[in-house]
């Protein structure tokens, strides 16, 4: 069946990742932390019956439609198991974004996610914030598309109001002081929402800094593609433009709206962190 292109993907895609954010909703403070073996991160290992079954409903339509592309999923499951190793195109899954301090924590919002990336960069990919009630999805060169509850897809651009910078859970006191000193408000959220976190009414900017050597994750750049679908500025720590291939190292995110200066700001709170 070949690769799915761009429009193909969110197009079929959407009603599953509605479903799957609609499943993590309802599970929401009903369900504990199974944490999974051989993790050396607690929120690397946090896992719950939430991330499998929003994780089936997103596989079990994408295997109907394409089985031959091969899958980068965050749980090992039932569906996970049928796809090959190698494809013609790279779907990457995220279930819920976020498990241990956002949604089984409560600190922020959590994130539901896939994207498609053809040769090793991401053509398409939908996030959902389940909690906010917020779907947000793009296709490279498309633009992006915001959805907020029932109403109809409206084009995303930067909200470029307020004064909400989301930041990782794990951010250190230096750069939550930093970005406060500069009249910021720093709020804890997951990967996925910091990537998309200018798209979002009443949030200025995100700032996400990998923990430890680490660097940001090939799940955790899928926003990246939907915001600069939207007009947002996307940079590494070093002030240069965050990569566009999902395998380039960076261990700094920073996201806001082109020409922002809140941009100088995150630049200086990131190097806080070094």
């Amino acid at each position: 069946m070949g690769a799915p292109t761009p429009a193909e993907f969110v197009e079929a895609l959407r009603p599953a990742l509605r479903q799957a954010a609609a499943i993590a909703a309802a599970l929401e403070g009903r369900v504990e932390n199974e944490p999974k073996a051989g993790e050396d991160r607690a929120a690397k290992a946090a896992l719950t019956i939430a991330d499998t079954a929003a994780q089936e409903a997103i596989l079990v339509p994408l295997h109907e439609h394409w089985p031959d592309v091969c899958i980068a999923a965050e749980e090992d499951t039932d569906t996970a198991a049928l796809f090959p190793e190698d494809g013609p195109a790279r779907v990457v899954v995220d279930p819920i974004d976020g498990t241990l301090h956002c949604f089984l924590g409560g600190l922020g919002p959590f994130a539901v996610m896939t994207g498609l990336a053809v040769e090793g960069v991401y053509t398409a990919g939908l996030v959902a914030l389940p909690r906010e009630r917020v779907l947000l999805e793009a296709t490279r060169g498309g633009g992006a598309r915001i959805t907020i509850g029932e109403a109809p897809a409206t084009r995303a651009s930067c909200d470029g109001r307020g004064r909400i910078v989301l930041v990782s859970p794990e951010t250190c006191d230096a750069v939550r002081d930093h970005l406060r000193e500069r009249g910021w408000d720093p709020r804890p959220a997951s990967g996925g929402a910091i990537a998309v976190a200018p798209l979002l009414r009443g949030v200025r900017a995100g700032l996400r800094i990998a923990s430890g050597t680490h660097s940001i994750s090939e799940r955790g750049r899928i926003g990246v593609l939907i915001a600069r679908e939207a007009g947002a500025t996307v940079l590494r720590g070093s002030g240069d433009p965050f990569p566009d291939d999902i395998d380039t190292e960076a261990r700094r995110l920073l996201v806001a709206a082109a020409d922002d200066p809140v941009l100088d700001d995150l630049l200086a709170a990131a190097a806080r962190a070094e």
